[in-house]
């Protein structure tokens, strides 16, 4: 069975799960967002809180939400949308005051939404999609999205990653590309040799250590959460990983002159574009930023330490309702409007992103348009997604950021360090 076939057979079943809860209840399909028992008739004005992916003034967020505005509202007489763009560092800040004031926006496009779900704050998604609408996300996301099982955080948009490798270098040293960890390290042992600054980056710091530390984890065949959702973070399999990255990345000088736990993502990033990286984890965006460069990009799929890893870090951005206006009719409008394909794929195309849905996401793979991000949207329905659903992830990934980088030090203890992580995150589930 391909990859294609068994995302498409996982929709049809899922699809065929919520026919039939929805039968079960006696309840009509249309009242899943399109009629409802919101607050109905008249003109209502929805109030709508994104992030802003741009860079400046010419690529703003803006620009994409007053186009969609503009359509949804033509076709929509009597709702209006009333949008606020944030910059991602205020904007979750920003609804957590809105909310804490008693003023929640009727949507919020933002990174986490456990904790309004939580407290009973959201509309399930079940309450403001379509049957086929909810059906179409990818299961992942889907899942992802889930608190107890029940789907809050609808996806809006996700990233997946993949190992970078400079072409030029890795030609001229007459190395192929890397499957396993000892490939990077005997790669990157050439590299070193050549001259390269950062024969492999190492990006520890505090900017996304998370991100960075979860892929090398799936890489040792575990990851932050077991099968049945409890932490796992000092797991026997994830102090090996880190053990490895200190014994036969770090102490054999392999990662540059900055030390890992001081290297944010942006400045690895950076490097990268400058030609001065062999070697690191990286995302859409970059592939576009170091082309741009002049940079020769190799991509493969994360290597693990006996093959590529079975999956990809995925990274997903969330947009919910709030009930507590009782716009649930309007929203559920908006949000169905919101996922229809075009739209889906507007946003992903406008910043080197990847679609939520298998439908957009199947456009995107047959369109040569997008052919440079066909390895990217391989990787997305088998990617491992941080665990979105526990309100305890925002301290344990504050802990990780700040502690991580510990880990990989000369004469560090893996154990001690993802220990307490793991600490870290037990008192944060204690305190849910």
């Amino acid at each position: 069975m391909t990859r294609r076939t068994r995302t498409v057979w996982a929709v049809e079943r899922r699809y065929s799960g919520l026919i039939a809860a929805v039968a079960a209840l006696g309840l009509a399909a249309t009242s899943s967002g399109c009629g409802g028992t919101g607050k109905g008739s008249g003109d209502v004005t929805l109030r709508l809180v994104a992030a802003d992916y741009g860079t400046g003034a010419a690529n703003s967020s803006e620009k994409y939400w007053a186009r969609l505005v503009k359509g949804f509202e033509a076709s929509h007489p009597g709702i209006r949308i009333d949008v606020s763009v944030y910059a991602w560092t205020d904007i979750d800040r920003e609804v957590a005051g809105m909310v804490k004031k008693g003023q929640a926006p009727d949507i919020a496009q933002i990174g986490s939404y456990a904790d309004y779900a939580k407290a009973g704050k959201l509309y399930r998604a079940d309450q403001l999609l379509t049957i086929p609408a909810q059906a179409n996300f990818l299961p992942h996301l889907a899942e992802a999205g889930s608190v107890d099982r029940t789907q809050y955080g609808m996806p809006f948009v996700a990233s997946t990653r993949l190992l970078f490798y400079n072409k030029k270098y890795f030609a001229q040293a007459g190395l192929d590309a890397p499957r396993t960890w000892n490939d990077i390290r005997e790669d990157a042992g050439v590299l070193k040799q050549r001259g390269v600054t950062y024969p492999i980056a190492l990006p520890f710091g505090p900017e996304e250590a998370q991100g960075e530390t979860m892929m090398w984890l799936l890489g040792g065949g575990s990851g932050y959460v077991d099968d049945a959702g409890s932490y796992q973070i000092d797991s026997a399999e994830n102090v090996r990983t880190f053990d490895w990255l200190r014994t036969n990345l770090v102490d054999k000088g392999l990662v540059g002159p900055v030390a890992p736990g001081k290297l944010d993502r942006g400045k690895a990033f950076a490097a990268f574009t400058r030609g001065e990286v062999g070697m690191l984890n990286g995302h859409p965006t970059l592939m576009q930023e170091a082309e741009k460069k002049g940079v020769q990009v190799g991509m493969v799929p994360l290597p693990g330490a006996g093959g590529p890893s079975k999956g990809s870090l995925g990274v997903a951005d969330w947009i919910m309702g709030f009930k507590q206006r009782g716009h649930r009719a309007e929203m559920g409008k908006f949000f169905n409007y919101l996922f229809t394909d075009k739209n889906v794929i507007d946003f992903a195309d406008e910043y080197d992103l990847l679609p939520v849905t298998d439908s957009a996401s199947a456009a995107m793979e047959s369109d040569p348009r997008y052919k440079p991000l066909r390895k990217f949207l391989a990787a997305l329905p088998n990617a491992e997604f941080y665990p979105y659903g526990k309100t305890s992830w925002a301290r344990t990934s504050e802990s990780i950021k700040g502690n991580i980088g510990k880990a990989v030090e000369p004469g560090g203890s893996s154990a001690s360090t993802l220990g307490r992580i793991a600490r870290d995150a037990t008192a944060a589930e204690g305190a849910e």
